[in-house]
């Protein structure tokens, strides 16, 4: 990932305050922190007066901590850093002062708990990485699952053995949290159970007084998974130095508890990686490198199967969506500058015995190094602790499948191969590198003898239309001056078949809708550019389970980068980006309207056909500068951020479930409003895991004043 140190131009305006005082926004020094700071100058009082001062200094001291003692539910102690969860801001402890950590958060929606204030805490793990920790829960529903420093982390992921609660549990929430002090690169995280990958990640970058970063996701889909042991493995890869000091404390929590939800889960989960669990190491394959491919044998009694895909740019492909026709990538070279090629067009693909199964076209993920990492800072980007992962309906090919034999899985990235601006088709590989993974959801017929049967699919696939284009304009000196480009790209596929269950006999099918338009130009000889990009698509299941998927991201970036011989450089940079999903139908992973529409209290369903639709935007101007003769760094920016979440039992009338619209300017939040089921809430002083839990009182006291949503 490529990332750069953070510093805050502004100067550190240290006031005269109680030391206690939490303040509203976080001053960051450009310097290293010093402790020898004299904020006053004075002349040296009597010895009476000095005991007099160390009396009323110390009356306040003890007045000061016992209030903070006595305000506190729950206090960890951990190298140094005070975590408290009542406080969205928490504090840093030195010998000198407390100072304030920066929350560092992504925007979503909340991730209801439901009866949580009832469950009891077991926190018994070891945090010593090496050898496997036994992580053991008696009656509880909650477990602490880790609680780790990453420091020199690559290729070393915390491991640990799993045993599911003795409880009963149909529900599954994960919390993560982490802090972090000093310089550090943002950093990618990949959790597994055994070989599957459940959860991808990535760190904000601290700053000098540091920061606060927490992320609460439901991990209900995993349910098969969560009731058997498992090896866990979380691997962030960290470097710390004389130069990048940052360790990542991290604490990952999961509680387990009991709704009246009837969503069924798959049965069973079969993973598509590297499957290295049991050396201890990650099994993401890295691509082009290696060859993403399982063969696998699925039980015969199989009635739905989903293949659900993870993937994501690093290196030279973190930012793919910017790249250049590969015709192009020496436009430059007079200046030693190379563009990163392959076109800024990626499509994933699946495979099935060497045959298209479905395709997914990524979301431009910008990871808080990306561009301007002052932009980042306490707004990171959108979907940045939360990679979205991309389901395809394999169902329709359950008729081979189920035959007993073993098949092979693929997974691919490819882009764009043109020749001098003509005949451009589908590259067969990309540049380095990409993560991927990929695991098959099966749901088994109630009869175990059953065996599913049928003909193989019916599979109408073209290869996809690519229109391209492109111009280039010299200056006096002959020299390449402008770049213009255009890269447009429609797919559709369908692939369908009968197939024969315990149920009888239903047709089923998998179709795919996709299009995307790329612009992007190159001014002053590489120095200025512009990047356009818009993705719209539609997924759609038919048979048993119908499941629809409306998704669009629009992408807009500016940027102008100067730099000297000395190694100095300059970037200024504008950002304008967007995404947009609504998901009907039965989707494997939670569209996130499951708590807003499950009654706490009885045993009726959030809907027979839920719908809901996500809508947010961003817009971010930022300034970064870095100078290798003084070996500092500066970035700062504005970064403005909406988000809309609507949705309904059934039907196509939507409500509003929560809306939030948020700004930050050099690290500090200007302006935060909020709003759950349409009412303007202030959760501001609390965490993330417990605004959920606030928010299944604020949820039960507003439900019937709300009609219990029959105006959806």
């Amino acid at each position: 990932m490529k990332t750069s140190d953070n510093r805050n131009n502004d100067e550190c305006d240290i006031s005269h305050r109680e030391f206690t005082e939490i303040r509203e926004e976080l001053c960051e020094d450009k310097n290293p922190i010093r402790t020898d700071l004299t904020l006053v100058s004075w002349e040296k009082p009597s010895s009476r007066v000095q005991k007099y001062i160390l009396i009323l200094f110390l009356i306040g001291l003890i007045y000061q901590l016992t209030w903070f003692m006595s305000n506190s539910e729950h206090l960890i102690w951990r190298r140094g850093l005070i975590l408290h969860p009542r406080n969205t801001i928490k504090l840093f402890a030195d010998s000198t002062a407390l100072v304030p950590l920066l929350n560092v958060f992504q925007v979503y929606q909340p991730v209801i708990v439901a009866q949580i204030k009832n469950y009891k805490t077991d926190s018994a793990v070891s945090s010593h990485r090496g050898t496997d920790r036994e992580i053991n829960v008696s009656q509880n529903c909650q477990v602490r699952l880790m609680e780790y420093s990453f420091g020199n982390s690559y290729g070393k992921p915390f491991v640990a053995d799993y045993t599911p609660p003795s409880c009963n549990f149909n529900h599954v929430i994960m919390n993560f949290t982490a802090t972090s002090q000093g310089r550090q690169f943002d950093r990618l995280a990949i959790m597994y159970l055994g070989d599957i990958e459940v959860w991808r990640t990535s760190t904000a970058e601290p700053t000098r007084t540091g920061i606060y970063f927490e992320y609460t996701k439901d991990m209900s889909a995993y349910l098969s998974l969560w009731k058997s042991p498992q090896k866990l493995l979380f691997d962030l890869g960290n470097l710390v130095d004389e130069k990048y000091t940052g360790l990542i404390n991290t604490t990952l929590t999961v509680t387990f508890s009991k709704t009246s939800s009837i969503t069924e889960h798959a049965s069973q989960i079969i993973p598509v990686s590297s499957r290295k669990s049991s050396l201890n190491t990650s099994s993401v394959f890295q691509l082009p490198l290696d060859k993403a491919t399982n063969t696998v044998t699925i039980p015969r009694s199989v009635k739905r199967a989903i293949f659900s895909v993870s993937a994501c740019g690093q290196g030279d492909e973190e930012f793919w969506w910017s790249n250049v026709l590969q015709s192009h990538t020496q436009t430059f070279s007079k200046r030693n500058l190379t563009l990163f090629g392959y076109s800024p067009f990626r499509e994933v693909q699946v495979l099935i015995d060497d045959k298209l199964a479905g395709v997914h076209w990524p979301f431009p993920v910008i990871f808080t190094g990306g561009i301007i990492p002052g932009l980042w800072h306490p707004i990171v980007g959108i979907d940045t602790y939360d990679l979205r992962e991309h389901e395809i309906d394999i169902t329709p090919w359950l008729g081979v499948l189920s035959d007993g034999s073993p098949h092979k899985f693929e997974i691919r990235v490819v882009g764009i191969q043109d020749h001098n601006n003509l005949n451009a088709t589908l590259s067969e590989f990309v540049g380095s590198n990409w993560l991927v993974t990929g695991k098959i959801f099966l749901w088994l017929d109630a009869e175990e003898t059953a065996i599913t049967t049928g003909n193989p699919p019916e599979i109408r696939i073209t290869d996809p239309m690519i229109r391209i284009s492109s111009s280039l304009s010299q200056n006096a000196m002959g020299q390449n001056e402008t770049l213009d480009y255009t890269v447009n790209v429609t797919r559709s596929l369908s692939i369908s078949s009968t197939i024969n269950t315990a149920q009888g006999s239903r047709q089923v099918s998998w179709v795919q809708d996709i299009s995307t338009t790329n612009y992007g130009q190159f001014e002053a000889q590489g120095d200025f550019q512009i990047t356009g990009q818009s993705t719209t698509g539609v997924d759609k299941s038919f048979g048993d389970v119908n499941y629809k998927m409306d998704y669009s991201y629009p992408l807009w970036t500016s940027t102008y980068g100067t730099s000297n011989e000395l190694g100095d450089f300059v970037i200024k940079a504008e950002i304008s980006r967007g995404l947009a999903i609504k998901v009907e139908g039965t989707s494997v992973f939670p569209s996130g309207i499951e708590p807003f529409f499950q009654d706490l209290d009885d045993s009726q369903t959030y809907g027979d056909y839920p719908v809901s639709r996500l809508e947010t935007i961003q817009n971010c101007t930022g300034y970064y500068s870095s100078s290798q003769s003084a070996e500092e760094s500066v970035s700062y920016g504005d970064t403005a951020q909406e988000f809309n979440f609507l949705g309904s039992r059934h039907g196509p009338q939507l409500l509003e479930l929560y809306h939030r619209n948020v700004g930050a300017t050099n690290g500090t939040l200007t302006y935060d409003q909020e709003r759950i089921l349409g009412r303007e809430i202030d959760l501001s002083s609390v965490s993330a895991l417990e605004k959920d839990i606030n928010m299944v009182i604020y949820s039960e006291n507003h439900r019937k004043r709300l009609g219990r949503f029959q105006s959806v």
